[in-house]
């Protein structure tokens, strides 16, 4: 694999498309003006300035496909003449009534029936987190505690909300990928994740749970996962991703005073990540993979382990995705090479998915080399257009 070839990786875009990215990756390469970008956004959405068509012609232009399902429409065919599926992802976070877990849970239902005999649209996607109460799902999380009786009727509550989408996942066979979230919560969204695969993935994997590798147990978490899933004949859907709670989970672990459960550097996280890439090919049997990276050397070892193994680029059990706005140069040349790929395609009123615009953002930013490496490429696009 060849992941330096820009013009297939930049084919799809325009000049226009090429300059805007550039200038963005620019302004995101530097943090000061990152975080004053941040406070000034905040300010105007306090004070409701008129904001909202600057956002929207540039970051939300970059790394979103619409304010709706049918706004993402022109997005999911776009990528779809180069091969690359479309993850319809609602973006919108921080609700806390039951009426708006409500609208979420039909409007990821509605991405599903959208998915439904449409090979463009692979998944479905949802965090737990969307459709219930955070502080429920902290308490839960702990099998020590005990609910009373009006928590047990909220979770049971969130559960059926689950069910509703998975069912309707087995029903229009669209596979379902269950986000993961905070440590604190985790294990309670691990159990739901599984008690589901139970009841809907003994044919195949619909229901897909998310393992963040660096988390210094998930590797031993997958192993044992694995076996649990071979004893109760179903089949596991893994969504393996590197990870998005980094900092937040450092910080709760250090004011808590209990060891974090964290990767002591990147490099075990990497290690971790590989080796469960070679774990779940080996025993891809009764599994499902959608790896979900932007690492040039992890998404080279997949496609490698694909040949080792015997496997067809085209089996459905194995899926790269990487996220809209970023890292074209691996999907599409991925896509170019006959592998199954797929982009994340967030959407939702502008002002409603602000807080995962500025997590892309703050991401770009924080990450080594990030930045530097979407504009370089950017870059040597620009000019190899120069010169033709």
């Amino acid at each position: 694999m060849d992941f330096n070839n820009t013009q297939i990786a930049f084919h799809s875009k325009s000049d226009n498309d090429l300059n805007r990215a550039y200038w963005l990756f620019k302004i995101i390469g530097y943090p000061s003006i990152v975080k004053i970008g941040k406070a000034m956004t905040h300010f105007a959405i306090k004070f409701k300035l008129p904001i909202e068509g600057i956002i929207k012609k540039t970051i939300f232009k970059q790394f979103c496909g619409g304010t709706t399902i049918n706004d993402c429409e022109n997005t999911t065919k776009e990528l779809y003449k180069f091969g690359i599926g479309t993850i319809l992802d609602y973006s919108v976070e921080g609700k806390t009534t039951d009426e708006d877990f409500e609208k979420t849970t039909q409007e990821i239902i509605a991405t599903i029936h959208k998915a439904s005999g449409n090979g463009a649209i692979p998944y479905a996607v949802f965090k737990v987190t969307g459709i219930s109460r955070f502080g429920l799902l902290e308490k839960a999380n702990d099998t020590s505690v005990q609910l009373n009786e009006k928590e047990n009727g909220e979770l049971n509550e969130v559960i059926q909300r689950i069910d509703r989408i998975c069912s309707a996942g087995f029903k229009n066979d669209v596979p379902v990928f269950i986000d993961a979230e905070e440590s604190w919560i985790q294990d309670i969204i691990d159990r739901i994740c599984v008690s589901m695969m139970e009841k809907y993935n003994k044919e195949k994997a619909i229901v897909f749970n998310t393992l963040q590798m660096y988390r210094h147990d998930r590797l031993s978490f997958l192993k044992k996962e694995i076996e649990k899933s071979k004893q109760g004949a179903y089949k596991y859907g893994i969504k393996l991703v590197r990870g998005a709670y980094m900092e937040k989970e450092r910080d709760r672990a250090e004011k808590m005073g209990y060891a974090s459960p964290i990767q002591p550097d990147k490099k075990h996280t990497d290690s971790d990540y590989n080796k469960a890439l070679e774990l779940i090919l080996e025993n891809i049997e009764n599994l499902a993979l959608c790896a979900g990276t932007h690492n040039e050397k992890s998404s080279k070892l997949l496609t490698e382990l694909i040949d080792k193994n015997r496997i067809e680029r085209e089996d459905k059990r194995i899926f790269f995705a990487q996220l809209l706005g970023m890292s074209d140069h691996i999907s599409y040349n991925l896509a170019s090479s006959n592998y199954n790929v797929a982009k994340y395609v967030p959407y939702g009123p502008i002002n409603e998915v602000l807080p995962y615009l500025l997590r892309r953002a703050d991401e770009n930013t924080s990450v080594a080399g990030q930045t530097s490496r979407e504009l370089s490429l950017l870059t040597i696009e620009k000019n190899r257009r120069k010169k033709k």
